[in-house]
């Protein structure tokens, strides 16, 4: 058996051209057009190139983005009131800020500091608390996108099996809430779980985020589960060159998986989607528009 190989690139196209649609739609019939604005602290190299295609991406559906780029020895002060001035702004619907911050700020602080109704990243307290209770929240992207390719192979997740390898808020604590509200039954494991390839090997789901390259082993994997990869590894090439892997050794889970995101190609390609989905639905929310279903 070879693993089907879920295709998030073209996945996420799919969700964007989505969006672009609904954008057209509430400009036309509420005249409201989102606004994203991103906060960027410093210059490294890896957020900078995040940011960039957020900005490119959220131009193409038709939204408006604001970049704001501060230098890296910033106050806090001065970064807690660019957030309060984007809170108050009615052209802005969805604030993010490019984490990781420099070790001097206070991350929690700021993320506190956002308006819930325009953490298009999920991260605030009161969306953590409002998906932990099961109601309605904005949602982290990535655990979200993870939700959506699953969903690209089973149309429901009443009752499987699934184990999340990861603890983290960015990703997995809210994908086990996700879990839930699909009903799955769900295990999270981390870096102290005991027999932790027996767990993964009765799982239909299987959720990899603890950036360790190619932890996950093909023999770890029940035959015809699926395996949704989140992890992005940078190891040096035989030829010199930077390779990327995931969190899974791939080529073995290949052949004994169901269905396997690629890295890259997988996970990544959806996070800067969801962040889409999720800057249209606080836009819409704070508008008192009904909010559009993806």
């Amino acid at each position: 058996m070879v693993a089907r190989i879920i295709d998030g690139k073209f996945i996420a196209a799919k969700i964007r051209a989505r969006v672009a649609d609904e954008v057209m739609r509430v400009q036309r019939e509420d005249q409201l057009t989102p606004g994203l604005a991103v906060i960027l602290v410093g210059c490294d190299p890896a957020s900078e190139v995040y940011v960039r295609s957020k900005h490119k991406q959220t131009n193409a559906v038709g939204m408006v983005s604001f970049k704001h780029m501060l230098r890296a020895d910033v106050a806090q002060h001065e970064l807690l009131l660019l957030i309060a001035k984007l809170n108050r702004d009615p052209l802005v619907h969805g604030i993010l800020v490019q984490l990781p911050l420099p070790r001097v700020l206070d991350t929690e602080k700021v993320i506190a500091a956002i308006d819930p109704a325009k953490d298009v990243d999920g991260l605030h307290p009161h969306n953590a608390g409002r998906l932990a209770g099961g109601l309605p929240a904005l949602s982290p992207c990535t655990p979200l996108g993870c939700i959506i390719l699953t969903k690209s192979v089973h149309a429901s997740l009443d009752g499987m099996d699934a184990v999340v390898i990861g603890r983290s808020n960015l990703v997995g604590r809210p994908l086990v809430q996700l879990l839930l509200n699909e009903n799955a039954t769900v295990t999270i494991a981390h870096s102290r779980t005991r027999n932790l390839p027996q767990l993964c090997a009765r799982a239909d789901l299987v959720y990899a985020a603890v950036g360790k390259p190619e932890m996950v082993r093909g023999d770890w994997i029940k035959s015809g589960a699926t395996v949704i990869d989140v992890g992005i590894n940078r190891l040096p090439g035989a030829d010199g060159e930077t390779r990327l892997v995931g969190d899974v050794a791939f080529h073995e889970t290949l052949n004994v998986a169901g269905a396997i995101t690629p890295v890259p190609g997988g996970v990544g390609q959806m996070t800067v989607a969801c962040l889409l989905v999720n800057t249209l639905r606080a836009a819409c929310a704070i508008h008192g528009l009904p909010a559009p279903k993806f």
